[in-house]
């Protein structure tokens, strides 16, 4: 009986971990795809329209499939805390996150996102979801842990040394219909992206928090991703269309803007989704943000060979 007690356990200790490597090998692949897609012309909104209608859709079915009963337990109170799920989470931390994507690099943004555990961390404690508990061995190692992973990787990341040539760069640059005309106008560019940036690391804290008070009110994985991805596009498309009025730039054809949304989609929204919110829900809101820092790793690389950006001794 004790044997068949610690499998699961087992089993989820083993998947949790492994689950949130994933999540970071899924957000490697949207960075960079992402990043191509913004050079190429396409509208920010208009890829965060499409992308949680396509992962609203994916999730629809394993919603009535495995949480028919839940849907029930939507309430107002639910809704609304759904609700700012989708703001935070979706328009804000998505949408500056890809308006800052796109006026600087993808290795550069995801040195941001090695800023959430931290920031998340800071909120968590001021808003009292977490307690700091420095007189057990638990809570040292938990802030020791997050100062370690975002000071090293923020270290690394902007020491800059000689640049290194390691393997053939730029494969599939593609020129940029935003590119700034003057070496002030991309310096303009890049104060601007990192505010944008900035204000999407405060976001994903915030939509953290708001996960981990959702996952005790409503604990559903699938309808709470669901109902997020489908108000989050609709916002979006809210602010899209104040933003940029031209009907053509919500076409989509069978070209990269296309394979990033269906990406984006199903795999960053719709997968991603779920098993942030179960980690959530298994280890509380510090744990999935603690794995950002391999983010970087890959976005680096990535961003090196296939779009060019240098890479310097110290990273």
């Amino acid at each position: 009986m004790g044997t068949a007690t610690a499998t699961p356990m087992a089993r989820e200790a083993a998947a949790l971990p492994l689950s949130m490597v994933l999540v970071q090998a899924i957000m490697i692949g949207m960075v960079v795809l992402s990043k191509l897609a913004l050079n190429a012309g396409m509208q920010p909104m208009v890829l965060m329209v499409y992308r949680n209608l396509i992962a609203a859709t994916i999730v629809a079915p394993l919603a009535v499939i495995f949480e028919r009963d839940m849907w029930k337990e939507v309430n107002g109170a639910v809704f609304g805390w759904i609700s700012a799920n989708a703001t935070f989470g979706i328009l804000l931390a998505m949408g500056l996150y890809y308006f800052g994507l796109r006026t600087t690099g993808a290795a550069y943004s995801a040195i941001f996102l090695n800023l959430v555990p931290i920031v998340t961390f800071i909120i968590a404690i001021a808003l009292r979801a977490e307690k700091l508990a420095l007189r057990n061995q638990a809570g040292k190692m938990k802030l020791l842990g997050t100062l370690l992973c975002v000071g090293g990787t923020m270290v690394a990341s902007l020491l800059k040394g000689h640049i290194l040539h390691l393997w053939p760069t730029g494969l599939l640059r593609i020129s940029s219909a935003q590119s700034p005309a003057s070496p002030a106008a991309a310096h303009h560019g890049m104060v601007t992206g990192t505010l944008f940036l900035c204000g999407s690391c405060l976001s994903y804290a915030l939509w953290m928090n708001v996960q981990a008070k959702l996952a005790n009110l409503f604990p559903s994985k699938y309808w709470t991703t669901m109902l997020t991805c489908l108000l989050g596009s609709i916002e979006s498309f809210g602010v899209g269309i104040c933003l940029n009025h031209d009907r053509g730039a919500w076409k989509l054809k069978w070209d990269l803007e296309l394979l990033t949304v269906v990406y984006s989609g199903v795999f960053n929204t719709g997968v991603a989704f779920v098993l942030i919110s179960w980690a959530i829900s298994r280890r509380g809101l510090i744990y999935p943000p603690m794995f950002n820092s391999m983010s970087l790793i890959g976005a680096t690389v990535l961003d090196s060979v296939l779009l060019g950006t240098n890479i310097y001794v110290g990273r």
